[in-house]
């Protein structure tokens, strides 16, 4: 075989070797290390509002960076706080209308009992009557091997549940251990983030800084673009629901439309979780005219979600509809949940890669000097 091409091969294997190699140390490593990864995302996003501090209010950077960290968790705690007031407010509403609410299905199952259940188990009782003993033991084997498979399922879900309590109540203090790591990991590499660019200056070569910067860039432009997407979707299901909800009359519109905002970020159940629990009670309850109108505004939602989620996350990322339609899908089909926010954040690192030239210098590099 021709050297240049066992030379092709070798340089391939190698590049493989080493991007395998990467992604597997990487893997490990963040296992132990993942504090301080979150700590470099937090310092990363945090970084412009600490140049703005330092600049514009001629703050000492680990100053600044103190300062940004406070308004970064003052952001989360009023979120965190505004949740809960609402959740507040809502069980509050709940606990003075879910007694009337249960009277009425207990009424409704009562009837439906007394019209349809007890008939039909007559109408059974004497067919098992008119049956031969062989037969009559079968059926009644059969029901009690159905029996004992769901005594069963139900009791290792209880077993699993509460099985469970202790870990979840271990976790507490672990996230807690983390979250510290985590603030004081970004105020360290905030407050030094310069120097560490600099530092990666010296040890990296000219063309691998330049792909750095413009894949940072592009990764941050993505990020952002991200978030901005969604609360732009968020805020149009929210101002669809609120809208709905006035047109049919519904008491605490506002705060049912807020909560159907905020579920509305889990993907798929989004506000079905509202919607579809409530639209089989109004159905139970008879009022079929609210029941309708809470249906049409649940297609209503489902389809501007639908059609546009791609738009906006393309536009916000400056990605191809089509491309981040198919990474949403890929992502979902591959991973689940998380493949829909994974998607197209992978989608966002090749486009970044390609637009800083690192595939074709890879490409180069394999080829060697005969291209």
């Amino acid at each position: 075989m021709n050297s240049v091409y066992i030379a092709r091969i070798l340089r391939f294997l190698l590049v493989i070797g080493v991007i395998i190699g990467g992604a597997l140390a990487f893997y490990f490593l963040s296992k132990v290390t993942y504090p301080f990864l979150i700590g470099l995302i937090l310092a990363f996003l945090i970084n412009p509002l600490v140049n703005f501090f330092e600049k514009k209010s001629r703050m000492p950077r680990p100053l600044a960076v103190f300062a940004a960290l406070i308004i970064l968790f003052a952001v989360f705690a009023g979120l965190v706080t505004l949740l809960i007031a609402e959740i507040v407010s809502g069980a509050n509403y709940l606990a003075s209308v879910v007694p009337k609410h249960l009277d009425t299905l207990i009424a409704f199952i009562e009837d439906t009992i007394a019209a349809q259940i007890i008939p039909l188990y007559n109408e059974i009782a004497g067919a098992f009557n008119k049956l031969d003993a062989g037969q009559q033991g079968t059926i009644v084997a059969n029901i009690q091997n159905v029996g004992k498979q769901i005594g069963g399922t139900i009791g290792s879900f209880i077993k699993n549940f509460f099985g469970s309590i202790p870990t979840i109540i271990a976790w507490f203090p672990n996230a807690a251990t983390i979250t510290i790591f985590s603030m004081l990991a970004t105020f360290f590499i905030s407050k030094d983030w310069y120097r560490f660019s600099a530092f990666g200056g010296k040890i990296l070569p000219n063309r691998a800084i330049a792909s750095t910067r413009t894949v940072f860039a592009d990764l941050k432009k993505a990020l952002f673009g991200f978030f901005k997407a969604q609360l732009t979707l968020i805020s149009i299901t929210t101002v669809i629901i609120l809208v709905g909800l006035l047109v049919l009359r519904v008491d605490y519109a506002v705060t049912i439309a807020l909560v159907c905002g905020i579920v509305d970020i889990i993907p798929y159940l989004g506000t079905g979780s509202v919607f579809v629990p409530w639209i089989i009670y109004e159905v139970i309850g008879g009022n079929m005219g609210l029941a309708i109108g809470l249906g049409v505004l649940y297609i209503i939602v489902l389809v501007q979600r639908q059609i546009m989620e791609p738009k906006i996350l393309s536009s916000s990322i400056g990605l191809d509809p089509l491309a981040t339609l198919i990474a949403l899908f890929v992502g979902f089909k591959t991973i689940g949940f998380l493949g829909l926010i994974l998607g197209p954040v992978v989608l966002v690192v090749f486009s970044a890669l390609k637009r800083a030239n690192v595939f074709r210098d890879l490409w180069i590099y394999i080829k060697g000097s005969e291209i």
